[in-house]
Parts: C-alpha cells; structure tokens; sequence
C-alpha cells in the first residue's frame, strides 16, 4: 500500500440462518461500518457461499498484503531512525568517523532507492534488504561503542597515574 491510501478491514461472517455480516473498520480513522444481508432481502444461499468462499479467498490475500507492508514499514522505520541517528549531535553523530559516516549513509541512501524501485516487492525482499542494512550499520555501530570503550579505559589508567 502506499502512503495515503485507506487501509481498511473486513470481515464477513454468515451464522446458522444465512444471514451475513459485514464489518469494515478505516484502520487510520478508527471508523466503524456494519451492515446485515438476511435472506428475506432476496439473497440467494448460493450467493451467500460464492460471496463466503471471495471472502475467504481474499484473507489469505490480505493477510499476505498486511505482512508485506509491516516488512516494508519495518525497514522504512530502521532507514529513518538510523539517518536521524546518525546527525544527531546527542547520538552517533560526533561519534562517527567520516567514513563510516559515508559508509552507514550510503547504505540508508541505496535501501531508500531500492524501496522506491521495488514498491511491489515481496515480504521476503524487505525482510532480507533489512538485514542488510542492519548488519552494514551495526558492524559500524560496534565499532563505535569499541573505540568508546577503549578510549574510556585509556582515561581511566591515564587518572590513575
């Protein structure tokens, strides 16, 4: 789904008289419709079963579209978080080295990239571009947190001399 785009749920549900029950909710919005089809409004129960069996087919379509999105979501999050990291004076900015500067922007730019190239890719491609991604910047974080480390400990013995 792209941005702006109503993310709704339905659900259908037919109970022991043949009545079905829609329910669609505006996840964004928080809005709430309903609406009952009994039988006496001229729906055949054959009808009913074709539109049971749509529904069932399209959950497991929609469930698939959910999963993508969160996979996608979840790297456009990681992306974001890690650039306003990075320029954060309070954070790892003053902490970087310029090349691994460079390098965790680079990485941040080419996932940006691909994530506008591949706006139809699959749950499994965000998945794996994320970690990717979180490997090239936790290998630098890491290294970070080590000369951080190493350097707290040199001041250390140098205060004890």
């Amino acid at each position: 789904m792209y941005r702006g785009v109503p993310q709704i749920e339905v659900s259908f549900e037919v109970d022991a008289n043949g009545i079905l029950h829609v329910q669609a909710q505006d996840k964004a919005l928080k809005k709430f419709e309903k609406i009952t089809i009994t039988n006496d409004k001229g729906r055949l129960s054959g009808e009913i079963d074709r539109m049971v069996a749509e529904a069932e087919e399209f959950a497991v379509e929609d469930k698939k579209n959910k999963e993508r999105i969160e996979s996608r979501n979840s790297l456009e999050n990681y992306v974001y978080s890690m650039k306003n990291q990075i320029n954060d004076k309070d954070k790892l900015a003053e902490q970087l080295k310029s090349n691994e500067k460079e390098k965790v922007e680079m990485t941040l730019k080419e996932a940006l990239e691909w994530m506008d190239d591949s706006q139809s890719a699959e749950k499994e491609e965000y998945d794996e571009k994320l970690k990717e991604v979180q490997d090239v910047c936790h290998r630098v974080v890491a290294e970070v947190y080590l000369r951080d480390a190493a350097n707290a400990s040199a001041e250390t013995k140098a205060d004890d001399h």
